[in-house]
């Protein structure tokens, strides 16, 4: 075949471009997708050689789908012929200028054609036209994709690259139509707009060869050069920190015990120490905190809260006495919390222009606040609280303020004998029928409540005596049996340590509770749930006598979730003891809980107001409360 003026510039343009493809797909990493895009233009030049075999050159040929023996023996000598001039790296001679349309993506079919001629003579111009008009077609619908696929990768073909597709099918269905009076005029066209067609597209790709050209230059860093970064990063650190250090080693030696001090006082360690939980302010070592119990309030130094001038001095002195821990009970707190509300209430004036109950209201919330910082407020206290603010919400509008504030007064006495004092004696009327003559009662601690239900028994005249149980380091038991024997009650005293030795003379458990949880837990002092363990093993009943006020909503099934710490100095107890400057003895921090939880299969009955009761009733009684007017 000899190839015009025309096509040996074009034919040389799509070698290179050709050459430049492999060599970016052999770069390129062999993924999924870069397998697909290499695969689809040997897909698109088989589907153009069947297109070219089925094209009609005369009535044989359109029936014969299927390729001769003549144009596979082409096929086969084609490519002999384009393997020797590989080799050699000759120039072609014109039998070997078929192999060098073979280059070009749309180009087999011209091949197999061209290679045709040579035997069927009679065919070779409609057959050289209708493959020259499928080539265009092909080159106009493949080339565009590929450049769109690589370099804008966004599927949208531009307006030039339409318009010459739409000429390049026109002119193929002219072809068809007109036979081979026009070939020599649609194969000219064809030619132009192939030349037209490459402008565009060498422009498009050449941006893209150039940025994957860039992207070549920057090579890969091998192990051995990151390594090597690394290690002249590490270098200039270890200057600029030699550089800081020797400031530092200049300074007189009087600075040089400020150094641990400086250290010590970082942001991220000053905001663990300020955090409620931790260990107390003259500790030295940050890190010598129980992490299990970090979220619990820790005691606090009662000396910040003095001398807050929005705080009421009853609530401020209150506030002291929660601090050092010498108003203690729940039932003392309580009571000690609602008198000091009663005299905020008896004080308070109302602003101008300003709503009486809403007033009072949040300045009884800022009073509140101040105790909880002082310590955690306990549930009995909390109850009253919650009491008191819907009390305020109940405030007629229309009535003075005097009148107010009687009301208030009067609901606070109110609550203070009906929740504290005549729950109290009906608990008490309930116990007196259990206990008789001979009796052997063991408690607890300190209670107010088991106080008074013994002190009624003694007036009663029946002969029991009472095991008074104790733990360091309170010792509330030692108030307990102050308070009896001054009464003239037999008492015995005892550690928790000998509990085990007592129980067996004792005939029922009495034990007093900080709260009773909805799940049937009873939350007492550190302890409780020892003594009633020790009381379940051996068979004595224990019974529970708490108030309602004292029935809480929360639920808890262990002593880690919410509780209280102690002062841990409190376990000390001499300059002789080991725990003596525990603080300076490094990750050494003694731990001081106020709390345990008893679970409810160690507790035979719960004695209230209402009635004896199992413990998993409170959620009934908190259901009634506000109805039967507790």
């Amino acid at each position: 075949m000899v190839l015009t003026s025309e096509q040996v510039p074009q034919t040389d343009a799509q070698t290179l471009k050709s050459k430049h493809k492999k060599q970016r797909q052999r770069n390129r990493p062999r993924n999924k997708r870069n397998r697909q895009e290499d695969s689809q233009p040997t897909t698109q030049e088989t589907s153009v050689n069947v297109a070219a075999s089925a094209m009609p050159g005369n009535a044989v040929d359109a029936v014969a789908t299927e390729k001769t023996r003549d144009q596979i023996m082409a096929e086969r000598e084609a490519k002999k012929l384009a393997k020797q001039a590989k080799k050699h790296k000759t120039a072609p001679t014109p039998t070997a200028a078929t192999p060098a349309v073979l280059t070009t993506p749309a180009a087999p079919a011209t091949k197999i054609i061209t290679e045709v001629e040579q035997t069927t003579i009679t065919t070779k111009l409609t057959t050289t036209t209708t493959t020259k008009v499928q080539d265009a077609v092909a080159s106009t619908t493949t080339q565009p994709a590929a450049v769109i696929g690589k370099d804008v990768e966004a599927g949208e073909k531009t307006r030039e690259q339409i318009k010459a597709e739409r000429e390049a099918r026109k002119a193929a269905k002219k072809v068809c139509k007109g036979g081979g009076a026009k070939v020599e005029g649609t194969t000219q066209q064809l030619a132009d707009l192939k030349v037209a067609e490459k402008a565009p597209v060498a422009a498009s790709a050449a941006p893209s060869t150039t940025e994957a050209d860039q992207e070549k230059k920057k090579p890969a860093l091998s192990k051995a050069e990151r390594r090597a970064i690394q290690e002249a990063q590490r270098a200039a650190k270890a200057q600029v920190q030699t550089k800081k250090d020797q400031p530092a080693a200049k300074a007189p030696p009087s600075a040089a015990p400020k150094e641990p001090k400086l250290k010590s006082v970082s942001p991220t360690k000053a905001a663990t120490s300020s955090s409620p939980g931790k260990c107390p302010a003259n500790t030295p070592n940050v890190d010598c905190r129980v992490k299990l119990f970090n979220h619990l309030v820790c005691a606090k130094e009662d000396s910040q809260f003095i001398n807050d001038p929005l705080v009421h001095p009853s609530i401020a002195r209150l506030g002291v006495q929660y601090a050092k821990r010498t108003v203690v009970g729940s039932n003392a707190r309580c009571i000690a919390f609602l008198h000091a509300l009663r005299q905020v209430v008896h004080d308070f004036e109302t602003p101008a222009k300003k709503e009486f109950g809403r007033s009072l209201d949040a300045a009884v919330k800022h009073h509140v606040d101040h105790l909880h910082k002082c310590r955690p407020l306990a549930v009995s206290v909390s109850n009253a609280y919650k009491q008191f603010k819907n009390q305020l919400t109940q405030l007629p509008a229309d009535v003075p303020e005097t009148e107010l504030k009687e009301l208030l007064v009067h609901f606070i006495d109110t609550y203070i004998e009906n929740q504290i004092g005549k729950a109290a004696q009906a608990i008490s009327g309930f116990l007196q029928e259990k206990i008789t003559d001979g009796d052997v009662l063991l408690t607890f601690a300190c209670s107010s409540l088991i106080q008074f239900i013994c002190e009624e028994a003694k007036r009663r005249q029946v002969a029991f005596r009472v095991i008074v149980v104790d733990s360091r380091p309170g010792c509330e038991g030692q108030e307990l049996l102050r308070r009896l024997h001054a009464t003239g009650i037999p008492c015995t005293y005892v550690l928790i340590n000998a509990v085990g030795y007592v129980m067996a003379e004792a005939t029922k458990v009495l034990l007093g509770a900080h709260a009773l949880l909805a799940n049937g837990y009873v939350m007492a002092r550190t302890g409780t749930a020892q003594v009633a363990l020790v009381a379940n093993a051996h068979n004595v009943p224990v019974l529970v006598c708490c108030e309602t006020h004292k029935f809480s909503e929360r639920f808890q099934t262990d002593a880690i979730v919410y509780n209280e710490l102690s002062d841990p100095n409190q376990l000390v107890r001499g300059d002789k003891c080991q725990l003596s400057n525990w603080a300076a003895k490094g990750k050494l921090l003694p731990l001081n809980l106020s709390y345990d939880i008893t679970p409810p299969e160690l507790v035979s009955a719960v004695v209230t107001e209402v009635a004896i009761l199992p413990c998993t009733s409170v959620p009934v009684i908190l259901r009634i409360k506000p109805d039967i007017g507790y």
